[in-house]
């Protein structure tokens, strides 16, 4: 599917004006990276799709519309989320997490958080402080994997069984799934325009728009960065008593960093008065989370008139999995992914795309539905809810078609454009932004710094 097609159709569902598309130039196609998948073609739409939008919101505030380039081997170069922190790759993966076979198949555990882990193994029935994969490869032989991905979800873990296209398409979740657009807007009330003020022909797209970002594993964290990169102050909300992962060093570039414990009333009145000033809070929490608290969409709306909302979930908000955890490895494996790219490479082997473009390409179309739902906000008026999900984006995905001899591919040399960034960690080097803008180009004015650096006050 053509590049500029695809950016379109998710222009219109999010209701922008036709004519700012005109700036975009989308070079390059697939494949640009070993993957019988466009993953060029998703980040490539994605990236832009968030910059124009950006971009368009700043000409609804005065300014002048800029060309916006988005080359697809840079937009997937960036998606890979590769950097190095005082010269060493980054830890992605814990020893247990992976793929292991069945009595009739295949699961990947999710093993990157202590409590996944030690539950996936307590299951098993292993010793937490011994296992191996050897014995954790042994235990699930004895296991159906549909029956361990049902055990381990009613227990809270982190387990998926593999599943080809078909059997996903035939599953209840996969027809709530294939039900649902890639991306939902919703107003929510009738409030008027919140005030944000005018820009000159220098200020950067989103100057002046403040974002609060509780997010916490990749998708949301890229989502608030993408917003960062043009111009949002964004605040970074953490909870002193979760933990989080080593790509935080990276996907904090931009942002201020603070904790808030919504567990007590002092953390609620924090976030509350955040949400006073704010103009988007976006939340990637497991649905229900933040509203068991006091934070639902209405709750906001109702606080703060005319605020969007920008919501995360794994598997989306209908279906018999619309409240399971949920990571990009997973849905790659539980959606199909991983045995069409195993089928493609002619081995049957089940393979994981290049990257985990669920998530990237997730986290930028959250960050052009907030900007899409500000400009709808500015025009209209209303509170707005926007609503995304790793597996929408991997629906998505599949209806931009397949890249013939896509895995002869080779991979690019990514580590040749890192560049350096201040950063509270250490000696950072990250990807820059792919998409180039004109006048005001993309970039991070704050350093990526640990939770709890700033106070949560704007």
């Amino acid at each position: 599917m053509a590049a500029l097609d695809t950016l379109e159709t998710l222009w219109r569902l999010a209701g922008l004006p036709a004519e700012g598309l005109a700036p975009v130039q989308l070079p390059g196609r697939d494949p640009v990276f070993p993957s019988s998948f466009p993953v060029g073609l998703a980040a490539q739409v994605t990236t832009a799709a968030a910059a124009l939008a950006a971009c368009e919101l700043a000409h609804l505030r005065g300014t002048p519309r800029q060309q916006v380039t988005v080359q697809a081997r840079q937009a997937a170069i960036e998606c890979t989320g590769w950097f190095l922190l005082d010269g060493k790759e980054p830890e992605y993966w814990d020893p247990i997490t992976g793929l292991y076979e069945t009595a009739d198949g295949h699961v990947r555990i999710h093993a990157n958080f202590a409590h996944h882990r030690d539950g996936a193994l307590r299951l098993l029935g292993l010793d937490v402080a011994h296992a191996s994969r050897d014995t954790v490869q042994q235990a699930l032989r004895g296991w159906r994997a549909i029956d361990f991905e049902t055990a381990a979800a009613a227990r809270g873990l982190v387990v998926t069984a593999l599943r080809s296209f078909a059997q996903w398409d035939g599953s209840p979740q996969g027809r709530a799934v294939a039900a649902q657009p890639v991306m939902t807007f919703t107003r929510l009330d009738d409030a008027p325009p919140l005030a944000l003020p005018a820009l000159d022909a220098a200020a950067r797209p989103l100057s002046g728009v403040r974002v609060l970002d509780l997010t916490r594993i990749l998708a949301g964290p890229m989502g608030g960065r993408a917003l960062a990169s043009h111009g949002a102050d964004v605040m970074l909300v953490n909870s002193p008593t979760l933990p989080n992962i080593g790509a935080i060093v990276d996907t904090s570039r931009g942002k201020r960093s603070a904790l808030v414990d919504l567990d007590t009333a002092a953390g609620r009145d924090a976030l509350w008065s955040l949400v006073d000033g704010a103009h988007v809070f976006s939340q990637g929490y497991r649905p229900g989370s933040l509203a068991a608290k006091g934070f639902s969409p209405r709750a906001l709306a109702a606080r703060r008139p005319g605020l969007v909302m920008v919501s995360l979930s794994a598997y989306g908000t209908k279906g018999p999995w619309a409240g399971r955890r949920g990571f990009d490895s997973l849905l790659q494996t539980a959606m199909g992914f991983n045995h069409a790219e195993g089928e493609a490479a002619g081995d049957g082997k089940p393979r994981a795309m290049p990257m985990q473009i669920l998530d990237q390409a997730t986290g930028f179309l959250m960050a052009f539905g907030a900007a899409a739902a500000l400009w709808r906000q500015q025009s209209e008026g209303g509170s707005w809810l926007v609503e995304v999900s790793l597996a929408q984006t991997a629906q998505w995905l599949r209806g931009l078609g397949r890249v013939d001899d896509g895995l002869a591919c080779p991979r690019p040399d990514v580590n040749a454009c890192l560049q350096d960034y201040p950063c509270g960690y250490g000696a950072l080097r990250a990807l820059p932004p792919a998409a180039e803008l004109a006048r005001t180009p993309a970039g991070y004015v704050r350093a990526s710094v640990p939770p709890g650096t700033d106070a949560p006050s704007w």
